[in-house]
């Protein structure tokens, strides 16, 4: 289970329609609607600021949120949809859905890196280069893992962490089908500079040789 779901602060909204929808929005908020969960639609409303400020954060709709209405019980909720101001870009409205336990939802879950030290490759200065810091994955509300780990020990130079060497958390699975990077250890840039150098030389001294051959012919 994820350890911190951020809460989600909002206040109950008296009145329903268009009308009351504009009342809120002139007084600074954000109207909006929560459904589902086998309760009835609850009216909603959030300070325009906070909400202009997660939005802006990113993955807002891809969020599981801790939703806390005073006078109702906390429920975990994800948006559905978020309305804009086809001019300006701004909220208008968000639609929330109460979660159950069961339901499966799509979500970044972090990426916990461990053991460098036991890692040859970066024990050589090798660099470790983070591809997805992050991974999406389909599981269920009621067991939304807190991170990915992925264990380093035995990496050399040049070796790569793809999606399907890492195991995953029991129930859990990646949204995208094919084998993705996670990261790799890349060569410290001294040495791939060096290697390049010895390359080239190497080339020039083959081509002075064949001259000379030619030369002698």
């Amino acid at each position: 289970m994820a350890g911190e779901i951020p809460d989600l602060v909002a206040l109950e909204r008296t009145g329903t329609g268009k009308g009351a929808a504009r009342q809120a929005r002139r007084d600074g908020m954000v109207p909006g609607i929560v459904f589902g969960g086998d309760k009835e639609p609850l009216p909603i409303q959030i300070p325009f600021n906070v909400l202009f400020k997660s939005l802006k954060a990113g993955r807002f709709k891809s969020t599981l949120w801790n939703l806390k209405v005073e006078g109702h019980e906390d429920v975990r909720v994800i948006c559905r949809d978020v309305q804009r101001d086809v001019v300006k870009d701004l909220p208008t409205h968000l639609d929330l859905m109460r979660l159950r336990r069961t339901t499966k939802i799509a979500l970044y879950i972090p990426v916990e890196f461990i053991n460098e030290e036991e890692a040859p490759g970066i024990k050589k200065g090798g660099v470790l280069t983070v591809v997805r810091p992050e991974v999406e994955l389909m599981c269920t509300a009621g067991d939304i893992p807190e991170k990915i780990t992925v264990d380093l020990t035995g990496l050399n130079i040049n070796d790569v962490v793809t999606i399907s060497s890492v195991d995953l958390p029991t129930g859990t699975k990646p949204t995208i089908d094919r084998d993705f990077v996670i990261a790799n250890i890349s060569a410290p840039t001294g040495l791939s500079s060096s290697d390049d150098e010895e390359g080239e030389e190497v080339a020039a001294d083959e081509v002075e040789v064949v001259g000379q051959e030619e030369a002698e012919e």
